[in-house]
């Protein structure tokens, strides 16, 4: 790595040091979990390559790596719901970043509409003999996907 990352020397450099180390998985991303700067909720997680990283840092705002979709992708530049970073923080071992935002246009970060992509939850105990049923957290969507992204496949893999 070079320019603004350093490289990752010592377990005390990376843990306790003054320098960002990142450290990318064998595919070449780390993951992002992203949370409303006000709220704090939980809107969504994803992941950066290292261009998709230098990218957030120097513009202020969010740019993912879209797996789906082999390509470094500026989150809201379709949708105009851009996620301005308020706060951006690395954890202990620089494997994970946390990016604390304010989402431009109407609050969403979800591309299926609603305000997070954790718009569901699911019951703990015992399991069942069929799947598991989900239940609904936000009941009624934001947007509507087809008018912002048209009829473009879904860019989620099955």
């Amino acid at each position: 790595m070079s320019g603004p990352f350093a490289p990752r020397e010592t377990v005390e450099q990376v843990e306790e040091g003054h320098v960002l180390a990142p450290k990318f998985d064998a595919n070449g991303l780390i993951p992002v979990v992203t949370t409303d700067f006000t709220s704090g909720e939980l809107l969504m997680h994803g992941y950066m390559n290292e261009e998709a990283l230098k990218k957030t840092i120097a513009s202020g705002e969010a740019h993912y790596w879209s797996r789906s979709r082999q390509a470094i992708w500026h989150k809201g530049a379709t949708s105009g719901l851009v996620q301005h970073i308020a706060e951006m923080r690395i954890d202990d071992d620089q494997d994970c970043v946390w990016l604390r935002v304010q989402v431009g246009g109407n609050g969403a970060s979800c591309h299926v509409g609603y305000r997070s992509c954790f718009y569901r939850s699911l019951p703990t105990g015992e399991l069942p003999d069929a799947p598991v049923a989900l239940n609904y957290e936000e009941d009624e969507k934001v947007f509507d996907p087809l008018d912002v992204y048209g009829d473009a496949p879904n860019p989620t893999k099955l």
